[in-house]
């Protein structure tokens, strides 16, 4: 069976691994559309090799720049409503979502309502309006599938198991940037110290979610919507190996959890293929080699976003709108030196406080929530 992809957000670190995976299968796959924000010259390097039938940018003007350069009978289109349609167009079967941030929400929802399986790179499509996205897909019949390697294990480890015999699921967490440092040694770190991940190649902004935990305490927030689960059920561990992705408890006590080398093709593969299995372009994972496993607490106190994502997560509603919101505005000041590392956590908090969560809301209300969050936060 063809797997006929739209990707959202191509020129990015999961969209170039999933068009990498595609290009070692190329009989499997056809890629169906692109979406590229402002990187118009990866863009189009990827049209030339995929052929896309399909291409979205930011700008009118990024628009006009690229149809000079692209095939004859390739469309463009851009901006907000641009993504929406690339995403419901067309004759894919999979559209993945790895649009950084809330943007992805409206694209993703109107992918749903055509049908199209929806492999999840993009959390804060969840983390904004998880009662609205897992709502629709049961209304439509579509899977979602995650891309994060936490939530793919997780996928892995219930396959053909009872959701009743599930007690409890735990989330593996590198630790960042900065996990051998204490808080004292953080208030003076720089972009550059934080963009240095030890183990995963990302993003900006998803390296520094890593080095503040935000990025696992949106993925607790999502954990709750893929798998139905009550946040006392959800927990997190530091593994600073990133070799087991996480790891499901069952009610016999009996422990499954899903290994490997952290390479994001795994995962991306796996939601492409779903439930297939197929040869990836990656590396075996050598236990006898990685020889040791090391395990820590989560520290709360340490990581008070930790904190802030569990706590929003329990009100519900708008405040985890408002947490995701916070916290990309808080990234971005901190990734162009306005602010320091720790003023990200401070920003969020204090953003939190002043928000009145309102419970159910729609995607107006939801897109109201964001807004007001933003505005708050550029100025905290």
């Amino acid at each position: 069976m063809t797997t006929i992809v739209t990707i959202l957000g191509s020129t990015g670190s999961i969209g170039t691994q999933t068009l990498d995976v595609i290009a070692h299968d190329r009989e499997r796959y056809e890629v169906e559309a692109l979406s590229a924000g402002n990187n118009t010259a990866l863009l189009l390097e990827q049209v030339k090799q995929f052929r896309p039938k399909r291409v979205c940018v930011a700008t009118k003007a990024a628009a006009d720049e690229i149809k000079l350069y692209l095939p004859s009978g390739t469309e463009v289109l851009y901006g907000e409503q641009g993504l929406i349609e690339l995403a419901a167009a067309g004759q894919s079967n999979m559209v993945v979502t790895a649009i950084v941030g809330s943007r992805g929400l409206s694209a993703t929802l109107a992918a749903i309502r055509e049908g199209k399986a929806i492999g999840l790179a993009n959390k804060e499509t969840l983390v904004t309006a998880g009662h609205l996205v897992m709502s629709l897909a049961e209304q439509n019949g579509v899977p979602i599938l995650p891309i994060d390697s936490e939530h793919s294990a997780i996928l892995q480890c219930l396959n053909g198991e009872s959701r009743k015999s599930v007690k409890r699921i735990t989330l593996t967490a590198s630790g960042g940037s900065f996990r051998d440092r204490s808080r004292d040694e953080l208030t003076a770190v720089t972009v550059e110290q934080a963009l240095k991940h030890p183990n995963w190649s990302m993003g900006a902004k998803i390296t520094i979610d890593s080095a503040t935990m935000a990025n696992k305490g949106l993925e607790v927030i999502e954990a709750r919507w893929l798998y139905d689960i009550d946040y006392d059920d959800i927990g997190v561990v530091i593994h600073p190996e990133s070799i087991i992705h996480s790891y499901v408890e069952f009610k016999d006590h009996s422990v499954m959890a899903q290994l490997g080398l952290p390479d994001m093709r795994i995962p991306i593969q796996y939601a492409l293929t779903y439930p297939e299995r197929r040869v990836t372009p990656t590396e075996r994972l050598d236990l006898a080699k990685v020889g040791t496993l090391h395990f820590r607490e989560m520290d709360e106190k340490r990581y008070p976003m930790m904190r802030l994502a569990y706590a929003a997560g329990r009100t519900g509603g708008t405040a985890t709108t408002v947490f995701n919101a916070a916290n990309e505005v808080a990234v971005a000041r901190f990734l162009k030196k306005e602010i320091g590392f720790l003023d990200i956590e401070r920003i969020v908090e204090t953003t939190l406080e002043q928000h009145d969560a309102i419970k159910q809301p729609d995607e107006q209300v939801i897109a109201e929530a964001d807004a007001w969050a933003r505005r708050h936060s550029s100025t905290a």
